[in-house]
């Protein structure tokens, strides 16, 4: 289900559970598992990527449409970060290193070209999607927030467009499969450094146009 986090640590026999980002019993339910299994050392990484779509255009959306988008790639990431908050400042402070990265404390939003506001002057007629575009354009917004707010704890945050990726959201069509959108990713994680919170990149690391 897109509204699920399945959180799976490296032991897999200790934990294995769905969070849904829309439930903050579930939320909680998830911060708890993880700080049992992590202890002391916090959260040095947390990847937003839940999320639905939806292919209602201007004739065809609804309320209850808008919302429900909204609802799962918006207000879930951010009830996630602020959950998992506390695990992420204690990794910060635990790790005595310069700088902000994914090894000391990090969030990364998972985000799409489709919530770029300048390139939807090329690609609107591609996909005439408002829920979803909307959603995604507040979830940039809502990393650069972040990315201002956490600076003080030394906690970086950026918005990473994965490409169009072969999964049951970007169908059998889309050019990419999930093997090569994932290990281009974690090569971005690994490079990002203090000068890139608060960027939107593309999967090779690129900055994408807001």
């Amino acid at each position: 289900m897109a509204k699920q986090i399945d959180y799976q640590p490296a032991n897999p026999s200790n934990i294995s559970m769905a969070c849904y980002v829309t439930d903050s019993a579930s939320i909680q339910k998830a911060v708890e598992a993880v700080q049992a299994s992590l202890g002391a050392t916090g959260l040095n990484l947390l990847i937003n990527n839940a999320g639905i779509n939806s292919y209602a255009t201007l004739e065809t959306l609804t309320a209850d449409d808008m919302m429900a988008v909204y609802q799962t790639n918006v207000v879930g990431p951010l009830l996630v970060s602020k959950a998992f908050l506390p695990s992420l400042k204690k990794a910060a402070q635990a790790l005595d290193l310069e700088g902000m990265s994914c090894n000391k404390a990090a969030i990364i939003n998972i985000t799409s070209l489709l919530g770029s506001i300048k390139l939807s002057q090329k690609n609107f007629s591609l996909a005439p999607m408002y829920p979803y575009r909307l959603s995604k354009a507040a979830l940039n917004m809502a990393s650069m927030c972040l990315s201002e707010d956490l600076k003080q704890y030394q906690i970086l945050c950026t918005a990473i467009h994965p490409g169009w990726v072969q999964t049951d959201m970007g169908g059998m069509k889309a050019p990419l499969p999930v093997a090569d959108s994932v290990s281009s990713m974690l090569k971005v994680f690994a490079s990002l450094s203090q000068c890139d919170t608060g960027k939107f990149l593309d999967r090779e690391g690129k900055e994408v146009d807001w």
